[in-house]
Formats: C-alpha cells, structure tokens, sequence
C-alpha cells in the first residue's frame, strides 16, 4: 500500500481554505523551519531527500537549490504551473484542492535558497485554479506566512501568481521566464542557466507544482526517512495522470518503483474489455512510447531512461489495439507542429514536414521511402533545438516508426488500394 503524502487529506472538505488545511497539520513545518532551523539545515533535508523534479527532467532539487550564488541580491522562486503537456492533469488537482501546501512549499523552498521574491505562472486555462490560488494566497499574506519578516523570523517573500496566456512553449522553463518579464515566450540560449541568471538577470530557482508541494511532507518526515521511500535513485511518491483507454482514469499517488502494470491494470483497471494495451506513453506525450510488452517496467526515472523512454512529467496515455498507430502520430505531431514557437529552424521546419508525411500516408500517396525520410528528419531534430520541444515530437513519433513501422506500410497499402478503387 502506498503512503500518501500529496493525496492524504486531498478529497477533505474546505482543504483549499487555511483553516482546514491548519488544523490538518498545515504550516507547521513552514512554523519550525523558520524558528528552529537554518537555511542550510532545511536545505540539507532536501538534498538527503533526493527529490527529483517532478515537472519532467527529474534533476535533484536540492541541488538546485544549493546551485544558486550566495549574496545579498534579489534571488527568484518560480513555480512553473503552466502544466501544458498533454495528458497531465496532477498539478491543476493540487492547486484546486490544497493550494495551501503549494505556498507552503514555496516559502520554504524560498527560506532555503535566500529568496525574496517567488512567482506562481499558472498556464491562463486555469482559471477556476488561478483564482482559488489568489484566494489561498490572500489567506496566507493576512495569517503572516507570506509578506515581510515572516512570522518574526526575518525571512521576507513576495509572492504573486502571475497568469500565462495558453502557449505550451511557456512550460519550457527559459521561455516561462521570458513570458514573466512580458516578452514573447521564446526559449534562451543556456548556459547561462537559470540559477545564475534567471528571471530578471537575477539567481532563479524554477520547480513545479508538484515538487514545490513535496517540500513540507519532507520537512515532516525528515529527508532520510522519504528518502527510504521508492526505490534509491528515484526516491519519494510520485503523483501519476492515466488517461486513454483505460476503465478507471484519474490522479494516483505511487511509489515510485512499481512495476507499471500496477498503475496501468491495477489502479486504472486497464483497457476496456477485451481489448489489449497497444502501446503508452508513459510520460507525457512527449516521452517514446512503450508497447503492452514492456509493462513490467518498474516506474522509476532510471528504468524509464534504461528502456528507452522517460518517466517525464507522470502522465500515463494509454492506447489500446483499436486505434491505428497513423492517428495517434498525426495527433502528436499536429499539437507539436501547432506549439512551436518557430525559433529553430529544425524544429519549426522538421514538425512540419513530420505532419505533412503522416498526411501522405494516410492519403496513400506515400510511398515506404517516405517513412525513411521521416525518421531521418526526427534525428534531425533531436539535440538540435533551443529546447526540447523539438525532440517532444521527435522522440515518440521516431519510436512509434521503429516500433510499428509494419503497420505504417500496411496503412500506405490500403490507402493505395482504397485510392485504386476509386479511380477504377
């Protein structure tokens, strides 16, 4: 049985309001690491935690956190809440339900890394979400747990939530800090990174939701006694997003480690009846696809990576032997090529010319040379991008072509069969 962290007290009535969430423990440890630890005391919980980031490239947090220059300057906290990748849905239920947890998390994060000013960017769709987050934060500035001196500690943060505009690039770290300081949210050159040089020039620390909610529970266990939870190189809970086809869909807390059959047939009751998983992307839609062969992988960030894939941001799609691989390629490549922010030439044109082969295929007018230059042009793409938008739709659709390439050239032969009988 799972030991929930983020999920406890989730389905609690009120929790998004700071009397629920109080008399459920809320803010204690915001209380004690403020009056009874230092800075680098709390920052060494969370490196003997071993949290990876939960927004995707499950970097250590607390290393991160230690990355950021020592000083008197003005030092950033970003909660990147744009949660844009298709299939994810953990964090919108985190801030809907307990957003308390979330500053909570903030504020702590902030104390250890020096910060004095901390920004919440909500992608602009989530509206009902951004709003309970500006009623959870009004709430936290009047009970003195976000403002000046902080509960007499000395420790100051601002902290604002700031609304995107529904522009996917804007998860992309760089660009999120572009669209902050009101430009056009475009990827920066790295390095320098975002813990020298961030927002406003100044020393950033960027986590997600997820992970910036992890940070009290971890306080409240200590890290060595998380850090025993999961398995050693991916330590912790892990909040999944199962969608497709499958019986029960939803959020779940898992450690992480479980075999993925646990996730997919277990707590999200599998595809429908008799029908068989095809393949599933296990990390969002950007992560290469697995098939139903490969669901004894146990769900961790490194057995992911050794299988040719990633855990990513947690989303679990599943589809099953009714839909044609075509669709679910032109799907993935159609949002890609429409989210590309178009500064890449390999990216703005290699998605194009991704989608536009998807649509000679499925007409019949592709011939099996066209799904060689197909996944010559994802190659193409990988590694050779500002960020990773680019290898998001490279990757699956270069794993769907080496996966289920039989089936790509059987859909070109019906599709010319099909296209002879009409002529006929």
């Amino acid at each position: 049985m799972t030991q929930a962290l983020l999920f406890k007290d989730i389905d609690e009535p009120g929790l998004n309001t700071i009397g629920v969430y109080e008399a459920r423990g809320g803010y204690e440890q915001l209380r004690r690491a403020l009056r009874e630890l230092t800075p680098e005391a709390v920052l060494g919980e969370l490196e003997t935690s071993n949290l990876r980031g939960r927004g995707g490239a499950g970097f250590q947090m607390g290393k991160k956190v230690s990355f950021l220059p020592k000083g008197s300057m003005d030092k950033y906290v970003v909660c990147n809440a744009d949660e844009s990748e298709p299939g994810t849905f953990k964090d919108r239920e985190l801030m809907q339900k307990c957003p308390h947890m979330l500053i909570e998390g903030i504020v702590i994060a902030s104390y250890a890394a020096g910060a004095n000013r901390a920004f919440i960017y909500i992608r602009g769709e989530y509206v009902h979400q951004a709003d309970i987050l500006d009623a959870a934060l009004a709430e936290a500035r009047a009970a003195g747990f976000v403002g000046e001196d902080i509960l007499g500690s000395g420790h100051s943060l601002s902290l604002v939530v700031h609304r995107g505009a529904g522009a996917y690039i804007c998860g992309e770290e760089t660009g999120l800090l572009d669209s902050l300081e009101g430009k056009r949210g475009n990827p920066r050159l790295k390095p320098p990174f975002p813990a020298n040089q961030g927002l406003y020039q100044g020393p950033t620390l960027i986590n997600n939701v997820e992970t910036l909610s992890t940070v009290p529970a971890i306080m409240r266990m200590g890290g060595a006694q998380y850090a025993e939870l999961g398995v050693q190189t991916s330590t912790g809970t892990k909040l999944v997003s199962v969608s497709g086809h499958v019986q029960k869909p939803g959020n779940y807390e898992i450690e992480l480690g479980v075999p993925s059959r646990d996730i997919i047939y277990g707590l999200a009751g599998g595809p429908p009846q008799g029908r068989q998983v095809k393949c599933w992307f296990p990390g969002g839609s950007s992560s290469p696809v697995l098939t139903g062969e490969d669901l004894d992988i146990p769900y961790d960030f490194d057995s992911m990576a050794k299988a040719g894939t990633m855990l990513g941001s947690g989303a679990v799609i599943v589809v099953d032997d009714s839909t044609p691989i075509l669709d679910v390629a032109l799907k993935v490549a159609k949002f890609y090529r429409h989210e590309s922010c178009g500064k890449c030439t390999p990216c703005r044109e290699g998605t194009n010319w991704t989608v536009k082969m998807l649509e000679r295929i499925d007409s019949g007018e592709a011939t099996p040379m066209d799904i060689e230059i197909m996944a010559s042009v994802q190659e193409h793409i990988m590694g050779n991008c500002l960020c990773v938008l680019g290898d998001a739709m490279a990757m699956p659709i270069g794993s769907m072509i080496a996966k289920f390439r039989g089936e790509f050239e059987a859909h070109i032969e019906q599709a010319r069969a099909r296209n002879q009988l009409v002529a006929v």
